[in-house]
Protein backbone atom coordinates (compact mmCIF):
# COMPACT_ATOMS: atom_id res chain seq x y z
CA UNK A 1 0.00 0.00 0.00
CA UNK A 2 0.97 3.65 -0.74
CA UNK A 3 0.02 6.57 1.63
CA UNK A 4 0.99 10.77 1.24
CA UNK A 5 0.28 13.13 3.96
CA UNK A 6 1.13 16.66 3.16
CA UNK A 7 3.59 18.64 5.82
CA UNK A 8 5.84 21.57 5.53
CA UNK A 9 9.38 22.60 6.88
CA UNK A 10 10.46 26.51 7.59
CA UNK A 11 13.66 27.88 5.94
CA UNK A 12 13.92 31.21 7.32
CA UNK A 13 11.05 32.81 7.70
CA UNK A 14 9.67 31.22 5.01
CA UNK A 15 8.83 27.35 4.42
CA UNK A 16 8.33 25.18 1.64
CA UNK A 17 5.30 21.92 1.57
CA UNK A 18 7.04 18.42 2.23
CA UNK A 19 4.95 15.40 1.01
CA UNK A 20 5.09 12.10 3.08
CA UNK A 21 4.98 8.71 1.53
CA UNK A 22 5.22 5.81 2.61
CA UNK A 23 5.15 2.32 1.58
CA UNK A 24 4.70 -1.19 3.65
CA UNK A 25 6.34 -4.49 1.86
CA UNK A 26 5.85 -8.09 3.33
CA UNK A 27 9.34 -8.77 4.98
CA UNK A 28 10.40 -8.00 8.87
CA UNK A 29 9.92 -5.09 10.58
CA UNK A 30 11.85 -2.49 9.16
CA UNK A 31 11.60 1.25 9.20
CA UNK A 32 13.80 3.19 6.36
CA UNK A 33 13.19 6.83 6.04
CA UNK A 34 14.79 8.50 2.49
CA UNK A 35 14.52 12.27 1.84
CA UNK A 36 18.01 13.58 3.57
CA UNK A 37 16.19 13.14 7.05
CA UNK A 38 18.46 15.03 10.00
CA UNK A 39 18.99 12.76 13.19
CA UNK A 40 16.11 14.27 14.72
CA UNK A 41 14.21 12.87 11.88
CA UNK A 42 15.61 9.40 12.17
CA UNK A 43 15.08 9.13 15.88
CA UNK A 44 11.21 9.55 15.14
CA UNK A 45 10.94 6.35 14.14
CA UNK A 46 11.42 5.49 18.40
CA UNK A 47 8.94 8.17 19.49
CA UNK A 48 6.33 7.21 16.62
CA UNK A 49 6.55 3.24 17.57
CA UNK A 50 6.08 3.83 21.21
CA UNK A 51 3.30 6.57 20.30
CA UNK A 52 1.54 3.87 18.27
CA UNK A 53 1.58 1.26 20.37
CA UNK A 54 0.37 3.39 23.65
CA UNK A 55 -2.70 4.44 21.62
CA UNK A 56 -3.67 1.13 20.65
CA UNK A 57 -2.60 1.00 16.74
CA UNK A 58 -0.22 -1.79 16.00
CA UNK A 59 1.55 -1.92 12.69
CA UNK A 60 2.32 -5.50 10.96
CA UNK A 61 5.43 -6.27 10.75
CA UNK A 62 6.61 -4.89 7.14
CA UNK A 63 9.22 -2.85 5.62
CA UNK A 64 8.04 0.56 5.77
CA UNK A 65 9.63 3.06 3.59
CA UNK A 66 9.39 6.77 4.21
CA UNK A 67 10.30 9.64 1.92
CA UNK A 68 10.36 12.78 2.61
CA UNK A 69 9.83 15.10 -0.70
CA UNK A 70 11.66 16.92 -2.24
CA UNK A 71 14.39 14.31 -1.70
CA UNK A 72 17.36 17.16 -2.23
CA UNK A 73 16.49 19.30 0.67
CA UNK A 74 17.60 18.63 3.90
CA UNK A 75 14.97 17.83 6.71
CA UNK A 76 15.41 18.81 10.27
CA UNK A 77 13.52 18.62 13.77
CA UNK A 78 10.35 16.79 14.96
CA UNK A 79 7.43 18.52 13.28
CA UNK A 80 7.54 15.46 11.12
CA UNK A 81 6.59 12.92 13.87
CA UNK A 82 2.67 13.21 13.40
CA UNK A 83 2.47 13.20 9.29
CA UNK A 84 4.77 10.04 9.51
CA UNK A 85 2.77 8.26 11.79
CA UNK A 86 -0.38 9.24 9.81
CA UNK A 87 1.14 7.93 7.04
CA UNK A 88 2.33 4.75 8.43
CA UNK A 89 -0.81 4.07 9.41
CA UNK A 90 -2.26 4.72 6.35
CA UNK A 91 -0.09 2.36 4.23
CA UNK A 92 -1.47 -0.74 6.06
CA UNK A 93 -5.07 0.32 5.71
CA UNK A 94 -5.31 1.31 9.78
CA UNK A 95 -6.79 4.85 9.23
CA UNK A 96 -8.32 6.52 5.85
CA UNK A 97 -6.63 9.05 4.50
CA UNK A 98 -8.87 10.04 1.51
CA UNK A 99 -9.40 13.82 2.91
CA UNK A 100 -5.36 13.56 3.65
CA UNK A 101 -4.40 16.01 0.27
CA UNK A 102 -6.98 18.50 2.26
CA UNK A 103 -4.96 18.83 5.50
CA UNK A 104 -1.29 19.92 6.24
CA UNK A 105 -0.20 18.45 9.23
CA UNK A 106 2.82 19.16 11.57
CA UNK A 107 3.41 17.91 15.29
CA UNK A 108 5.97 16.24 17.33
CA UNK A 109 4.96 12.73 19.10
CA UNK A 110 5.53 12.07 22.76
CA UNK A 111 6.25 8.44 24.17
CA UNK A 112 2.64 8.33 25.29
CA UNK A 113 0.90 9.57 22.00
CA UNK A 114 0.59 13.25 23.42
CA UNK A 115 1.55 15.81 20.87
CA UNK A 116 4.15 18.91 21.86
CA UNK A 117 4.21 22.28 20.16
CA UNK A 118 6.77 22.86 16.81
CA UNK A 119 8.55 25.91 15.60
CA UNK A 120 7.06 28.08 12.79
CA UNK A 121 3.65 27.07 13.14
CA UNK A 122 2.40 30.74 12.21
CA UNK A 123 5.23 30.62 8.72
CA UNK A 124 3.75 27.05 8.08
CA UNK A 125 0.02 28.02 7.88
CA UNK A 126 0.85 30.83 5.30
CA UNK A 127 2.23 28.30 3.30
CA UNK A 128 -0.46 25.96 3.62
CA UNK A 129 -2.52 29.10 2.40
CA UNK A 130 -0.32 30.16 -0.28
CA UNK A 131 -0.43 26.77 -1.67
CA UNK A 132 -4.53 26.61 -1.68
CA UNK A 133 -4.15 23.76 1.19
CA UNK A 134 -7.75 25.05 3.08
CA UNK A 135 -7.21 22.91 6.62
CA UNK A 136 -4.05 22.11 8.84
CA UNK A 137 -3.65 19.89 11.93
CA UNK A 138 -1.20 21.54 14.80
CA UNK A 139 -0.52 20.92 18.38
CA UNK A 140 -2.78 22.41 20.68
CA UNK A 141 0.12 24.47 21.93
CA UNK A 142 0.42 25.67 17.92
CA UNK A 143 -2.94 26.31 17.68
CA UNK A 144 -3.44 30.21 18.25
CA UNK A 145 -0.69 31.30 16.33
CA UNK A 146 -2.10 29.33 13.26
CA UNK A 147 -5.02 30.32 13.46
CA UNK A 148 -3.77 33.96 12.56
CA UNK A 149 -3.56 33.09 9.00
CA UNK A 150 -7.39 34.29 7.80
CA UNK A 151 -8.78 32.01 4.78
CA UNK A 152 -7.19 28.88 6.78
CA UNK A 153 -9.05 25.98 9.18
CA UNK A 154 -6.63 25.27 11.77
CA UNK A 155 -7.85 22.15 13.40
CA UNK A 156 -5.87 21.32 17.13
CA UNK A 157 -5.16 17.74 18.37
CA UNK A 158 -3.92 16.85 21.72
CA UNK A 159 -2.66 13.83 21.15
CA UNK A 160 -2.58 10.95 17.69
CA UNK A 161 -5.91 9.44 18.13
CA UNK A 162 -8.03 13.27 18.18
CA UNK A 163 -6.06 14.07 15.39
CA UNK A 164 -6.19 10.69 13.08
CA UNK A 165 -9.86 11.00 14.12
CA UNK A 166 -9.90 14.98 12.70
CA UNK A 167 -7.79 13.70 9.13
CA UNK A 168 -9.77 10.36 8.52
CA UNK A 169 -13.40 11.83 9.06
CA UNK A 170 -12.47 15.11 6.98
CA UNK A 171 -12.53 17.26 10.41
CA UNK A 172 -16.33 16.13 10.61
CA UNK A 173 -17.77 16.81 13.96
CA UNK A 174 -14.54 19.00 15.03
CA UNK A 175 -14.53 23.05 14.82
CA UNK A 176 -11.65 25.08 13.75
CA UNK A 177 -10.24 27.27 15.89
CA UNK A 178 -11.70 30.85 15.54
CA UNK A 179 -9.33 33.88 17.20
CA UNK A 180 -10.87 37.87 18.10
CA UNK A 181 -7.94 39.71 16.42
CA UNK A 182 -9.13 42.53 17.75
CA UNK A 183 -8.88 41.32 21.12
CA UNK A 184 -5.35 41.20 20.41
CA UNK A 185 -4.42 44.78 20.31
CA UNK A 186 -6.36 45.87 23.30
CA UNK A 187 -4.26 48.05 25.31
CA UNK A 188 -2.34 47.29 28.17
CA UNK A 189 -4.02 49.30 31.42
CA UNK A 190 -0.83 48.31 33.50
CA UNK A 191 1.65 50.95 34.46
CA UNK A 192 5.72 50.45 33.04
CA UNK A 193 8.44 51.86 33.11
CA UNK A 194 7.64 55.75 31.95
CA UNK A 195 9.86 58.78 30.78
CA UNK A 196 8.59 60.40 33.80
CA UNK A 197 10.67 58.72 36.68
CA UNK A 198 13.80 59.93 34.87
CA UNK A 199 14.85 63.26 36.69
CA UNK A 200 16.62 65.89 34.35
CA UNK A 201 17.84 64.90 30.93
CA UNK A 202 15.26 67.06 29.35
CA UNK A 203 17.65 67.39 25.87
CA UNK A 204 18.19 63.46 25.90
CA UNK A 205 14.43 63.23 26.36
CA UNK A 206 13.95 65.27 23.11
CA UNK A 207 16.13 63.26 21.35
CA UNK A 208 14.67 59.72 22.67
CA UNK A 209 10.95 61.59 21.32
CA UNK A 210 12.97 62.34 17.83
CA UNK A 211 14.21 58.91 17.45
CA UNK A 212 10.98 57.17 18.23
CA UNK A 213 9.23 59.51 16.31
CA UNK A 214 11.27 58.71 12.77
CA UNK A 215 12.61 55.00 13.79
CA UNK A 216 16.29 56.46 13.95
CA UNK A 217 19.31 54.86 15.91
CA UNK A 218 20.45 56.86 18.97
CA UNK A 219 23.95 56.66 20.62
CA UNK A 220 24.07 58.11 24.11
CA UNK A 221 27.64 58.82 25.29
CA UNK A 222 27.75 59.82 29.68
CA UNK A 223 29.61 59.38 32.60
CA UNK A 224 28.41 55.99 34.49
CA UNK A 225 25.01 57.09 36.41
CA UNK A 226 23.91 59.56 34.11
CA UNK A 227 20.38 57.47 33.17
CA UNK A 228 21.40 56.30 30.11
CA UNK A 229 20.29 52.85 30.69
CA UNK A 230 17.43 54.19 32.15
CA UNK A 231 16.35 56.18 29.39
CA UNK A 232 17.07 53.26 26.93
CA UNK A 233 14.59 51.05 28.54
CA UNK A 234 11.75 53.67 28.79
CA UNK A 235 11.97 54.18 24.99
CA UNK A 236 9.64 51.58 23.94
CA UNK A 237 6.77 53.20 26.54
CA UNK A 238 6.67 56.04 23.96
CA UNK A 239 6.88 54.01 20.80
CA UNK A 240 3.34 53.37 18.35
CA UNK A 241 1.74 50.03 18.93
CA UNK A 242 2.91 47.39 16.19
CA UNK A 243 0.24 47.36 12.91
CA UNK A 244 -0.72 44.09 12.15
CA UNK A 245 1.31 43.38 9.64
CA UNK A 246 4.42 44.35 11.67
CA UNK A 247 3.47 42.10 14.47
CA UNK A 248 2.75 39.35 11.62
CA UNK A 249 6.42 39.63 11.01
CA UNK A 250 7.93 39.85 13.82
CA UNK A 251 5.79 36.90 15.06
CA UNK A 252 7.34 34.53 12.32
CA UNK A 253 10.37 35.71 13.35
CA UNK A 254 10.21 34.41 17.27
CA UNK A 255 7.77 31.27 15.93
CA UNK A 256 10.73 29.93 13.68
CA UNK A 257 13.48 30.91 17.05
CA UNK A 258 10.78 28.43 19.53
CA UNK A 259 9.95 32.38 21.82
CA UNK A 260 6.71 32.67 21.56
CA UNK A 261 4.93 32.29 24.98
CA UNK A 262 2.75 30.20 25.58
CA UNK A 263 -0.41 32.18 26.28
CA UNK A 264 -0.16 34.22 23.48
CA UNK A 265 -0.18 33.82 19.44
CA UNK A 266 1.27 37.32 18.51
CA UNK A 267 3.28 39.56 19.47
CA UNK A 268 1.73 42.62 19.88
CA UNK A 269 4.40 45.07 22.03
CA UNK A 270 7.52 46.20 20.02
CA UNK A 271 10.71 43.68 20.93
CA UNK A 272 12.91 44.94 23.24
CA UNK A 273 16.51 42.99 23.13
CA UNK A 274 19.22 43.79 25.54
CA UNK A 275 22.27 41.66 24.82
CA UNK A 276 25.31 41.19 27.34
CA UNK A 277 29.01 42.74 25.42
CA UNK A 278 30.00 39.11 25.75
CA UNK A 279 27.75 37.56 22.72
CA UNK A 280 29.44 36.92 20.25
CA UNK A 281 28.53 37.97 15.97
CA UNK A 282 26.26 34.49 15.15
CA UNK A 283 24.28 35.01 18.38
CA UNK A 284 24.08 38.48 17.37
CA UNK A 285 22.93 38.29 13.52
CA UNK A 286 21.98 34.69 13.69
CA UNK A 287 23.94 31.35 12.72
CA UNK A 288 24.54 27.16 13.02
CA UNK A 289 24.20 24.60 10.61
CA UNK A 290 20.91 25.28 10.59
CA UNK A 291 20.85 28.81 10.68
CA UNK A 292 18.27 30.25 13.78
CA UNK A 293 17.48 33.80 14.20
CA UNK A 294 19.90 35.94 16.30
CA UNK A 295 19.09 39.08 18.46
CA UNK A 296 19.09 41.84 15.62
CA UNK A 297 16.19 39.36 13.69
CA UNK A 298 14.43 39.30 17.29
CA UNK A 299 14.38 42.50 17.41
CA UNK A 300 12.55 43.21 14.44
CA UNK A 301 10.37 46.14 14.52
CA UNK A 302 11.34 46.57 17.61
CA UNK A 303 14.80 48.02 19.72
CA UNK A 304 18.11 46.54 20.12
CA UNK A 305 19.82 47.69 22.81
CA UNK A 306 23.37 47.50 23.40
CA UNK A 307 24.89 49.10 26.36
CA UNK A 308 28.74 49.84 27.03
CA UNK A 309 29.22 49.54 23.45
CA UNK A 310 32.79 49.94 23.14
CA UNK A 311 32.75 46.61 25.22
CA UNK A 312 31.33 44.42 22.30
CA UNK A 313 34.21 42.55 20.35
CA UNK A 314 35.10 44.62 17.32
CA UNK A 315 34.07 41.86 15.24
CA UNK A 316 30.76 41.73 16.63
CA UNK A 317 29.99 45.37 16.13
CA UNK A 318 31.03 45.43 12.55
CA UNK A 319 28.63 42.77 11.10
CA UNK A 320 25.99 45.34 12.23
CA UNK A 321 26.70 47.58 9.55
CA UNK A 322 24.75 45.81 6.43
CA UNK A 323 21.87 44.65 8.22
CA UNK A 324 21.78 48.92 9.77
CA UNK A 325 21.67 49.81 5.79
CA UNK A 326 19.27 46.61 4.03
CA UNK A 327 16.91 46.11 6.81
CA UNK A 328 17.94 41.90 6.91
CA UNK A 329 20.60 39.67 7.17
CA UNK A 330 21.75 36.88 5.02
CA UNK A 331 23.14 34.02 6.40
CA UNK A 332 25.04 31.49 3.99
CA UNK A 333 26.18 27.79 4.81
CA UNK A 334 26.97 24.86 2.78
CA UNK A 335 23.68 23.51 2.11
CA UNK A 336 21.48 27.01 1.98
CA UNK A 337 20.80 30.30 2.82
CA UNK A 338 18.58 32.32 4.38
CA UNK A 339 17.56 35.62 4.60
CA UNK A 340 15.75 36.84 8.07
CA UNK A 341 14.48 40.32 8.14
CA UNK A 342 16.13 42.73 10.84
CA UNK A 343 14.57 46.26 10.48
CA UNK A 344 15.32 47.68 14.07
CA UNK A 345 16.37 50.77 15.96
CA UNK A 346 19.97 50.69 17.42
CA UNK A 347 20.26 52.34 20.43
CA UNK A 348 23.46 52.04 22.63
CA UNK A 349 25.44 53.65 25.39
CA UNK A 350 28.92 54.26 25.89
CA UNK A 351 31.15 55.91 28.44
CA UNK A 352 33.44 58.77 27.61
CA UNK A 353 36.35 56.69 28.53
CA UNK A 354 37.66 53.35 30.66
CA UNK A 355 36.74 55.30 33.84
CA UNK A 356 33.96 57.29 32.67
CA UNK A 357 34.45 60.25 33.98
CA UNK A 358 36.43 62.21 31.11
CA UNK A 359 34.40 65.69 30.46
CA UNK A 360 32.11 65.49 34.40
CA UNK A 361 32.97 68.63 35.55
CA UNK A 362 31.93 66.46 39.09
CA UNK A 363 35.16 64.09 39.21
CA UNK A 364 38.68 63.66 38.05
CA UNK A 365 39.55 61.51 34.89
CA UNK A 366 41.89 58.61 35.47
CA UNK A 367 42.90 57.15 32.25
CA UNK A 368 45.69 58.39 30.18
CA UNK A 369 45.45 60.20 26.51
CA UNK A 370 46.44 56.91 24.89
CA UNK A 371 43.61 54.82 27.17
CA UNK A 372 40.72 57.36 26.16
CA UNK A 373 41.94 57.16 22.33
CA UNK A 374 42.41 53.18 22.33
CA UNK A 375 38.62 53.07 24.63
CA UNK A 376 36.76 55.23 21.79
CA UNK A 377 38.65 53.95 18.54
CA UNK A 378 36.65 50.24 19.74
CA UNK A 379 33.71 51.75 17.77
CA UNK A 380 34.37 52.20 14.41
CA UNK A 381 33.89 55.52 11.97
CA UNK A 382 31.48 53.48 9.41
CA UNK A 383 29.44 52.13 12.89
CA UNK A 384 28.76 55.57 13.85
CA UNK A 385 28.09 57.06 10.72
CA UNK A 386 24.95 54.35 10.23
CA UNK A 387 23.70 56.13 13.88
CA UNK A 388 21.15 59.09 13.11
CA UNK A 389 21.42 61.18 16.26
CA UNK A 390 24.46 61.22 19.05
CA UNK A 391 23.83 62.48 22.31
CA UNK A 392 25.49 63.96 25.42
CA UNK A 393 24.43 62.75 28.13
CA UNK A 394 25.61 65.01 31.15
CA UNK A 395 25.55 64.13 34.86
CA UNK A 396 22.55 64.77 37.00
CA UNK A 397 22.67 67.19 39.60
CA UNK A 398 21.63 66.99 42.90
CA UNK A 399 18.67 69.62 42.34
CA UNK A 400 17.42 67.67 39.62
CA UNK A 401 17.47 64.79 41.11
CA UNK A 402 16.02 66.22 44.47
CA UNK A 403 13.03 68.18 42.25
CA UNK A 404 9.25 66.28 42.40
CA UNK A 405 8.51 67.39 38.70
CA UNK A 406 9.64 64.59 36.64
CA UNK A 407 8.90 66.19 33.57
CA UNK A 408 6.59 64.79 30.45
CA UNK A 409 5.05 61.36 31.23
CA UNK A 410 5.86 58.87 28.32
CA UNK A 411 1.91 58.91 27.20
CA UNK A 412 1.86 62.80 26.24
CA UNK A 413 5.04 62.15 24.50
CA UNK A 414 3.57 58.92 23.06
CA UNK A 415 0.74 61.31 21.61
CA UNK A 416 3.10 63.52 19.48
CA UNK A 417 5.28 60.73 18.22
CA UNK A 418 1.97 58.82 17.12
CA UNK A 419 0.60 61.82 15.41
CA UNK A 420 4.37 62.05 13.79
CA UNK A 421 3.92 58.65 12.31
CA UNK A 422 0.68 59.19 11.31
CA UNK A 423 1.58 61.54 8.93
CA UNK A 424 5.04 59.70 7.47
CA UNK A 425 2.11 56.77 7.33
CA UNK A 426 0.02 59.16 4.81
CA UNK A 427 3.63 60.05 2.92
CA UNK A 428 5.06 56.84 2.64
CA UNK A 429 1.72 55.05 1.57
CA UNK A 430 1.67 52.91 -1.13
CA UNK A 431 5.53 52.24 -0.79
CA UNK A 432 6.36 48.20 0.41
CA UNK A 433 8.44 48.21 3.40
CA UNK A 434 8.19 51.66 4.61
CA UNK A 435 6.79 52.34 7.74
CA UNK A 436 8.96 55.44 9.24
CA UNK A 437 11.07 58.23 8.32
CA UNK A 438 13.94 56.02 8.69
CA UNK A 439 13.12 53.37 5.92
CA UNK A 440 13.03 56.25 3.65
CA UNK A 441 16.60 55.87 0.65
CA UNK A 442 17.83 57.78 -1.88
CA UNK A 443 14.83 58.28 -4.45
CA UNK A 444 12.15 58.95 -1.50
CA UNK A 445 14.84 61.23 0.54
CA UNK A 446 14.67 63.49 -2.88
CA UNK A 447 11.21 63.42 -3.08
CA UNK A 448 9.91 64.21 0.64
CA UNK A 449 13.24 66.06 2.61
CA UNK A 450 13.84 69.17 0.31
CA UNK A 451 15.71 72.13 1.16
CA UNK A 452 15.22 75.72 1.14
CA UNK A 453 17.63 77.84 0.57
CA UNK A 454 18.25 78.62 3.82
CA UNK A 455 18.11 75.04 5.05
CA UNK A 456 20.40 73.49 2.32
CA UNK A 457 23.06 76.43 3.26
CA UNK A 458 23.04 75.86 6.62
CA UNK A 459 23.13 72.23 6.28
CA UNK A 460 26.21 72.41 3.89
CA UNK A 461 28.14 74.98 5.87
CA UNK A 462 27.74 71.71 8.56
CA UNK A 463 29.08 69.18 6.11
CA UNK A 464 32.17 71.65 5.39
CA UNK A 465 33.08 71.89 8.95
CA UNK A 466 31.89 68.78 10.81
CA UNK A 467 33.27 66.92 6.95
CA UNK A 468 30.70 64.16 7.21
CA UNK A 469 29.88 61.96 4.74
CA UNK A 470 27.55 61.13 2.16
CA UNK A 471 25.37 58.68 4.32
CA UNK A 472 25.24 61.21 7.24
CA UNK A 473 24.27 63.41 4.85
CA UNK A 474 21.25 61.78 3.99
CA UNK A 475 20.69 60.40 7.90
CA UNK A 476 20.37 64.44 8.70
CA UNK A 477 17.70 65.15 6.40
CA UNK A 478 15.52 62.04 7.81
CA UNK A 479 15.80 63.30 11.28
CA UNK A 480 15.43 66.87 10.10
CA UNK A 481 12.40 65.82 8.18
CA UNK A 482 11.14 63.43 11.33
CA UNK A 483 11.43 67.10 13.63
CA UNK A 484 8.96 68.61 10.81
CA UNK A 485 6.72 65.91 11.52
CA UNK A 486 7.21 66.16 15.40
CA UNK A 487 6.44 70.10 14.82
CA UNK A 488 3.22 69.66 12.33
CA UNK A 489 5.21 71.49 9.29
CA UNK A 490 4.54 70.37 6.18
CA UNK A 491 8.26 71.59 4.61
CA UNK A 492 11.75 71.50 6.52
CA UNK A 493 12.88 74.72 8.13
CA UNK A 494 16.34 76.18 8.95
CA UNK A 495 15.25 75.12 12.67
CA UNK A 496 14.63 71.45 12.27
CA UNK A 497 17.88 71.40 10.04
CA UNK A 498 20.10 72.73 12.50
CA UNK A 499 18.55 70.68 15.29
CA UNK A 500 19.00 67.93 13.10
CA UNK A 501 22.91 68.46 12.72
CA UNK A 502 23.46 69.34 16.48
CA UNK A 503 22.81 65.05 16.68
CA UNK A 504 25.35 64.38 14.39
CA UNK A 505 28.00 67.12 16.30
CA UNK A 506 29.84 64.09 17.94
CA UNK A 507 30.77 62.65 14.81
CA UNK A 508 33.52 64.93 15.32
CA UNK A 509 33.50 65.48 19.04
CA UNK A 510 34.37 61.87 19.22
CA UNK A 511 35.87 61.68 16.04
CA UNK A 512 38.93 63.56 14.74
CA UNK A 513 38.33 65.88 17.51
CA UNK A 514 39.04 63.57 20.01
CA UNK A 515 43.15 63.78 18.88
CA UNK A 516 42.61 67.38 20.17
CA UNK A 517 40.44 66.68 23.13
CA UNK A 518 42.77 63.52 24.34
CA UNK A 519 46.03 66.07 23.38
CA UNK A 520 44.64 68.78 25.67
CA UNK A 521 44.18 66.59 28.23
CA UNK A 522 47.99 65.53 28.15
CA UNK A 523 48.53 69.10 29.02
CA UNK A 524 46.33 69.45 31.74
CA UNK A 525 48.40 66.17 33.30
Amino acid sequence: MFATVVSAATVGVEAYLVRIECTAASGLLKFSIVGLPDNAVRESVFRISSALETTGFRLPKHHYTVNLAPADVRKEGSSFDLPMAMALLGSTDRIQLSHAPSFLVVGELALDGLLRPVRGALVLALEARRQGIPKMIVPRQNAPEAALVEGLEVYQAGDLQEAVGIISSGAQGSLPLCLDRSALFRPDVRRGADLQDVRGQESVKRALEVAAAGGHNLLMIGPPGSGKTMLAKRLPSILPPLQFDEALETTKVHSVAGLLPRSGSLVVRRPFRSPHHTISDSALVGGGSIPRPGEISLAHHGVLFLDELPEFARNVLEVLRQPLEEGQVSISRSRLSVVYPARFMLVSAMNPCPCGQYGNPMARCQCSPMQIQKYLGRVSGPLLDRIDLHVEVPPVKYAELMSKRGGEDSATVRERVLQARERQRNRLAGLTGKHCNADMESQEIQRFCRLDERSSTVLRRAMETLGLSARAYDRILKVARTIADLAGATDISVEHVSEAVQYRSLDRSFGQTTQLLVAGLSHTQ
